[in-house]
């Protein structure tokens, strides 16, 4: 909204002119996505603890986190609430994309929000149901893909990493699906990494970061011409978008880290890795997010690996426990250790995925 009401000054001051980058304001809307989450984050714990919203923790988790059982959590409203206002300033509000990312976190959070709220009114931890919060999923993932593709008219080719000439072509109605598949996948992934004070988050900004550079080469000519990566006019301004996100991640680190004062429960898990697959698909990198996201693919991949070589085995397990996070607890890693770790490895991961920009 700043965008619209200020730019359009530069034709008597001529420093407004500086607005037209998305450099520029991306780094405003980080600012004020980081100073508003910092500033309403001792409000919302404050907030939270009055109301007892507090976590619940599940009997099949390791023992050590018992201890964290109350503290106050739904804290991603924290996140949403600072990564959309300082996107609604910044970016250009009648930018498609930028909306369509919008909806995709909103509505993601409110998948995630009934989940929490069922977890601390029904007790013991019961939440939405798995395939509930798959049906709703995909279902506001299917009414951003259809958005996108049949009435913005979105292109429908892949752009393979490392391959500068292979664009395989979906056609709409294969696309669509494979980009719910994205949104989705990315959104449960973050959500199945939520485990440990700090470790979801970490990756969150690594890959946002990640799709940042990724948005904003796309959305320009230039450098899209240079690298050989689709050009998608006006994707720039969901560089705004990703600013926000890895600022506003970043104030609430400052409350998330070890010891936790406050958790963002599914509410920030599902909108934020729903905010990412969707960015994935707006600036045609959807297969670099297995390579960027490769803490979160771990992380659910061991899911479900878990899952079924215990129904294959007859109750014998894989790993520990699942996800993988946990397997390397029961391992006799401290905690702080593992989640240090497991952002090394999102920082590598962010870095090879950033590479097939030019490795082609």
């Amino acid at each position: 909204m700043l965008y619209l009401l200020l730019y359009p000054l530069h034709k008597y001051y001529s420093g407004f002119n500086a607005l037209r980058y998305e450099t520029l304001r991306s780094v405003l809307a980080g600012l004020a996505a980081l100073a508003l989450s910092l500033a309403l984050g001792p409000i919302l714990i404050d907030r939270f603890r009055a109301l007892h919203i507090g976590q619940t923790i599940r009997e099949v988790v390791p023992q050590t986190h018992q201890k964290k059982a109350g503290t106050p959590t739904m804290g991603g409203l924290l996140i949403v609430a600072s990564m959309l206002a300082a996107t609604l300033l910044l970016a250009n509000v009648l930018n498609p994309y930028v909306w369509i990312a919008i909806f995709v976190t909103l509505t993601f959070g409110a998948i995630g929000f009934s989940d929490d709220y069922f977890k601390l009114t029904r007790g013991k931890g019961l939440g939405l149901s798995g395939p509930a919060k798959l049906v709703w999923s995909f279902s506001c993932a299917f009414i951003a893909a259809a958005w996108l593709f049949l009435y913005l008219g979105f292109d429908t080719h892949l752009t393979v990493p490392f391959l500068k000439n292979v664009h395989p072509d979906l056609h709409t109605w294969f696309y669509i699906p494979f980009a719910m598949l994205v949104i989705v996948g990315c959104s449960h992934a973050v959500n199945l990494t939520d485990g440990l004070d700090g470790l979801a988050i970490g990756p969150v900004m690594t890959v946002a970061l990640t799709y940042w550079v990724f948005s904003y080469v796309a959305g320009n000519i230039k450098f899209a011409t240079y690298l050989q990566i689709p050009y998608i006019a006006n994707v720039g301004e969901v560089a705004i978008f990703c600013a926000s996100v890895i600022a506003a991640s970043l104030g609430f680190l400052w409350f998330n880290a070890y010891p936790a004062s406050m958790m963002m429960g599914d509410v920030g898990a599902l909108s934020l890795g729903g905010a990412i697959g969707t960015v994935a698909v707006l600036c045609k990198q959807e297969l670099a997010l297995v390579i960027a996201g490769g803490v979160f693919v771990a992380e659910a991949a061991s899911t479900i690996i878990q899952r079924y070589y215990f129904k294959a085995t007859g109750g014998k397990r894989f790993f520990l426990m699942a996800p993988l996070h946990h397997h390397f607890e029961l391992r006799g890693i401290p905690e702080t250790v593992v989640v240090i770790r497991f952002w090394i490895v999102s920082i590598v991961c962010a870095l090879v995925a950033l590479s097939t920009l030019k490795l082609r």
